[in-house]
């Protein structure tokens, strides 16, 4: 998903560009983990990866988590709830607010 492209009008330096991909990435990276969060209830329904046999082992416990993490991440990163695109909009907007207090007046 293009978040940066949707918020950001004016054109960027290379610094500029650099901290809105740092800033997009944070905010994917954290719907991701209240994804993961949503999603852990539903891994523990589950029966274990052997079918019919009940295994607790630590193993079976890292793939889900593994699962969990990685189904959380993509679907951040193809839009989520709209969380990380909201973050980012916010911040860039506080952002340019602040920088146009600090400018001098003429």
């Amino acid at each position: 998903m293009k978040i940066g492209a949707e918020i950001t009008s004016q054109p960027a330096t290379a610094a500029e560009v650099q901290k809105q991909a740092k800033l997009i990435d944070a905010a994917q990276q954290f719907e991701a983990t209240m994804l993961q969060e949503l999603l852990k209830p539903m891994q523990h329904g589950q029966s274990s990866w052997g079918g019919g046999e009940n295994s607790d082992d630590a193993s079976s416990d890292t793939i889900s988590s593994f699962g969990t993490e990685a189904v959380a991440k993509a679907i951040s990163k193809g839009g989520g709830f709209g969380i990380a695109k909201q973050i980012v909009s916010k911040v860039t907007m506080e952002h340019q607010r602040n920088s146009e207090k600090n400018l001098p007046q003429h």
